[in-house]
């Protein structure tokens, strides 16, 4: 009885045993399959070319394509990116220069502008000094002219005059024949003079030295019109050296002698000697 019992609980016990080690047994085996499948797996992924079907190719393709193009997006902006940054830097280094040439061509036009002016306002000028000087040119030529002539002029006088007197600028002749007033004139403006004008003591202290005990006409006279006395450039007498007594118009006395500084009228055709007076500016 004891022994049948016994061996019902060993063979209890070694079904039991025997079951589980089934069941680990299968396990392990079912772990050594996964195993084995997974390294297969991923062998067959490293080793060799993946087997896929026709949809698999499709999205590796469009993967692969789409990799490239960002790839090829990312050089060209890359590329972009460098080719605008030195495009950039030589514009601004370009651009400086070129500022810089600008402003250097702003002022060297803006000096060149000035002293265009500056040239421009010196033409003028000398255009006037030039004009200025033209005229005093012909001015000059134009008194050299004139000289010359006063000096042909003199000439004649002093051909004309020899022993005549020089004072202020005028020649004093005194004849040495007595002649009428009339005559006396004439003689003096074929000598290209005139009777003496007697304006201011000078003159007549001149005449009294000239003349010394001599009467002698000088040139005034009241022939035209009786009482007022000309000289003869037509201008009247305003104040004079008459003697006391003159002048007093006896016998048709309207001529004019000097004589020791003091005047008298004395008739026209009388002989007296007479001063000439030639003025060197034709006055």
């Amino acid at each position: 009885m004891s022994d049948g019992i016994y061996d019902n609980v060993i063979r209890t016990e070694t079904e039991g045993e025997n079951r589980e080690r089934v069941e680990m047994t299968v396990a392990i085996y079912e772990s050594a399959d996964c195993v084995k499948e997974h390294d297969f797996r991923t062998e067959t992924n490293t080793h060799q070319p993946p087997q896929h079907t026709g949809d698999s190719v499709k999205v590796i393709s469009s993967r692969a394509a789409v990799v490239c193009l960002v790839l090829l997006c990312v050089l060209l902006l890359t590329a972009v990116i460098v080719l605008y940054v030195y495009i950039d830097t030589n514009y601004t280094v370009d651009r400086d220069e070129l500022q810089t040439k600008i402003t250097n061509l702003t002022e060297e036009r803006d000096q060149l502008l000035i002293t265009n002016k500056y040239l421009k306002t010196e033409k003028d000028q000398l255009e006037i000094q030039n004009q200025k000087l033209t005229n005093e040119k012909r001015e000059l030529s134009k008194n050299v002219d004139q000289l010359q002539q006063k000096n042909n002029d003199l000439q004649n006088i002093l051909q004309k005059m020899s022993g005549c007197t020089y004072y202020k600028s005028r020649f004093y002749f005194i004849s040495s024949e007595k002649k009428s007033w009339s005559e006396s004139r004439q003689d003096c403006k074929d000598r290209g003079a005139d009777l003496i004008i007697i304006n201011n003591k000078e003159k007549q202290d001149l005449v009294k030295q000239m003349s010394v005990d001599k009467y002698v006409w000088i040139g005034l006279t009241d022939i035209d019109v009786e009482g007022k006395w000309k000289w003869v450039n037509g201008s009247s007498l305003t104040s004079g050296f008459w003697n006391l007594v003159e002048p007093n118009g006896h016998r048709g006395e309207n001529c004019v002698v000097s004589y020791t500084s003091k005047w008298y009228d004395y008739p026209c055709n009388d002989p007296f000697h007479s001063i000439c007076e030639k003025s060197i500016s034709n006055e």
